[in-house]
């Protein structure tokens, strides 16, 4: 007999048709014809009553007399009778999970813990500082004041950074509104959905304000302003709305202290921020434990190639590793260890013993390396195999010296580059003295002045030389030195280039990104900066582009980071650079 149809759910109510089978009796047996004609077998044509609908238990066939037997038909009908009893399709349901049900809810409903979505009131400082910050609050909704479209109006015609990044969230405005049926007020006031242009990342909506709002403000703040009315316009949601969480987003400093003197929730927009806390970021170097020899000597592999020892290590140390991270292990009376992380393979890592640039047959164009961290940068700048390199320190750690050096030695001795191109942000530290004459090179030769010092000391070494020797190698030395503007940057590709970037911590990512992607086959870029002085409006130590960079690259293969700690310049400037 063939076996009735598995249900469709589980724990589900079997259909009456699912028993509706023809059951057939196999030909009975010759020796027992007669005592099968005596008494006949029960008829099985009819198919048994549904047993899954009964109230009660079926009662039990009769015995069958002596003569004759029970057929297979039988045995396979009080089968079904007692698999499919009402009993056992009760105890079924009460011990069967019920089915989950899919889960509806949209990244724009409630999240799973309970909580309500927030209403982000955006500052127009936030949509000029991020022009894709409306896709950057989740579930959350985003609501834009008029008075917000007004001021971004009003910044939208020039070539500034500012102008750029109103008019592409114009853009992003323009497209979100595109996907209205109508054009009516009713319709736009419902909202928005932001992941109508392929952003999935943001669940929420955006709404415009589509109508006025007349909320009296303190007496003190004047209704006319900008700011006031967006204040304004935050109070007046917030009364309008009281189950729900209305915050004001804005990049002033002094909007949100306004904000909270009227008891209204203000947050500063933090996701511009690569990190929150600058002493978080990476600094490439790493200490080993005292105990590294015997936890790690066991299953320890060594072999020298070229002069430099390798080691493949297997331990508790490799997952906290990155590829190309500096180690070092100095303990008394013992050899101080310097590696380089070359490579990870799952639970082995690689380290490579580094050169030893302190030492005066190892210069680098006269210089050698003063500290520990110093070695480590020197390593990185003359590795061939190291396409980016970044720096960071404070002021007097060598960081501009050995980068020069480095190039210097590459261009001209190892032929490894073509020229060393250098390249800063004009951002002055005090009062702008105004437009410069000249080329482009003249007009960044005061902004290079840095340059020139750690010139004049590479060329000071040469002392036998006599002035015009001097002379000569400054001459070819400048030669292999271009000095270009950052403004001019777009579109261009440096094609065996040795490229430093000073002063990076005044770059934001965008920016870094522009000249980051400028480089072709056989550059390299190294870029320098002190993180302690930033003098770029709006930027912070966790939003510079050198943070991001630092953040974005550690762990690549062909990159590298040195945090330099100590300062090499003067002992009247590092004094200063503690105490002031």
């Amino acid at each position: 007999m063939p076996l009735p149809k598995a249900p469709t759910k589980r724990a589900s109510r079997l259909e009456s048709n699912a028993f509706e089978t023809t059951l057939t009796v196999s030909k009975p047996d010759t020796s027992r014809k007669s005592a099968a004609a005596a008494k006949p077998a029960p008829a099985l044509a009819a198919p048994p009553a549904p047993v899954a609908r009964q109230k009660s238990p079926p009662s039990a066939p009769s015995a069958p007399s002596k003569a004759t037997s029970p057929t297979l038909a039988t045995k396979q009908v009080e089968a079904v009778q007692t698999t499919f009893a009402p009993s056992a399709v009760q105890a079924a349901r009460t011990q069967a999970p019920k089915p989950a049900k899919p889960s509806t809810r949209k990244a724009s409903a409630k999240p799973a813990n309970g909580e309500a979505t927030k209403l982000f009131v955006l500052d127009t400082n936030v949509l000029m500082h991020d022009p894709m910050c409306l896709f950057r609050f989740e579930e959350h909704d985003i609501y834009l004041p008029m008075i917000t479209l007004e001021e971004m109006d009003g910044h939208k015609k020039g070539m500034t950074e500012v102008a750029r990044n109103v008019r592409q969230v114009s853009r992003e405005l323009d497209n979100l509104a595109g996907g209205l049926k109508s054009s009516g007020v009713e319709e736009m006031a419902k909202g928005l959905p932001l992941d109508h242009t392929g952003h999935r990342e943001a669940g929420g909506k955006l709404f415009f304000q589509t109508e006025l709002i007349d909320t009296p403000l303190p007496a003190g703040l004047p209704q006319g302003k900008a700011d006031n009315q967006i204040l304004a316009v935050v109070q007046a949601l917030k009364l309008k709305n009281p189950g729900r969480e209305v915050v004001l987003v804005s990049k002033d400093i002094n909007m949100r202290i306004k904000a909270r003197a009227l008891g209204l929730p203000t947050e500063d927009y933090r996701n511009d921020k690569t990190l929150e806390d600058s002493d978080l970021l990476y600094t490439g170097v790493q200490a080993l434990p005292a105990d590294f020899w015997e936890r790690h000597g066991k299953t320890m592999e060594s072999w020298q190639q070229g002069g430099l020892t390798f080691y493949r290590i297997s331990g508790p140390l490799v997952p906290s590793l990155l590829v190309n991270e500096l180690v070092y292990l100095e303990a008394p009376g013992a050899a101080p260890l310097y590696a380089k992380v070359l490579e990870i393979t799952g639970k082995t890592a690689v380290l490579r013993t580094l050169k030893d640039y302190g030492n005066q047959k190892h210069s680098v164009w006269g210089v050698t390396a003063r500290n520990r961290e110093q070695n480590f940068a020197l390593n990185l700048l003359m590795d061939p195999d190291c396409d980016f390199v970044t720096l960071t320190g404070t002021a007097g750690t060598g960081k501009t010296l050995m980068t020069l050096a480095a190039g210097l030695s590459q261009v001209l001795d190892e032929r490894r580059y073509s020229e060393i191109i250098v390249t800063r942000v004009t951002v002055p530290v005090g009062e702008d003295i105004g437009f410069l004459p000249g080329t482009e090179e003249e007009k960044m030769s005061p902004w290079m002045g840095a340059l020139d010092d750690n010139l004049e000391v590479l060329a000071r070494g040469d002392s036998a030389a006599g002035e015009w020797g001097r002379a000569a190698t400054n001459d070819l030395v400048r030669s292999k030195i271009k000095i270009k503007s950052l403004n001019f940057m777009r579109g261009r590709t440096f094609l065996n280039k040795f490229v430093i970037i000073d002063e990076a911590q005044n770059l934001t990512p965008k920016q870094m990104k522009t000249l980051i992607t400028r480089a072709g086959p056989g550059t390299k870029i190294v870029c320098l900066g002190n993180l302690a002085q930033i003098d770029t409006p709006y930027l912070t130590e966790g939003s510079s582009g050198l943070t991001f960079a630092v953040d974005r690259f550690k762990g690549w293969a062909h990159s590298g980071h040195v945090t330099l700690a100590r300062g090499e310049r003067s002992r009247l400037a590092d004094f200063a650079s503690e105490v002031l």
